[in-house]
């Protein structure tokens, strides 16, 4: 397992699922959309609107694509 990156701040987070762990599976608040207190994610940094994310269970590091921010709107709404 990798560790925790060093520049994670508690501080910093995000609320997206973890594509490898997917431990917000079951959670009420997480299924409802809601901000859980258990299943958030160490938001490391951003490119426009590309999260850099760390899951703090797994130690997982991934992209996500958040759709808002810097970088246009997603197809969808565009």
């Amino acid at each position: 397992m990798l560790p925790i990156d060093p520049h994670a701040d508690i501080a910093r987070r995000a609320w997206i699922p973890c594509p490898r762990c997917r431990d917000d599976r079951g959670c009420a608040d997480c299924g409802s959309g809601r901000n859980c207190r258990d299943h958030w994610r160490y938001l490391l940094s951003n490119t426009g609107s590309v999260l850099h994310v760390q899951c703090p269970g797994c130690a997982h590091l991934w992209n996500h694509e958040s759709g808002f921010g810097a970088g246009g709107r997603p197809p969808a709404l565009a």
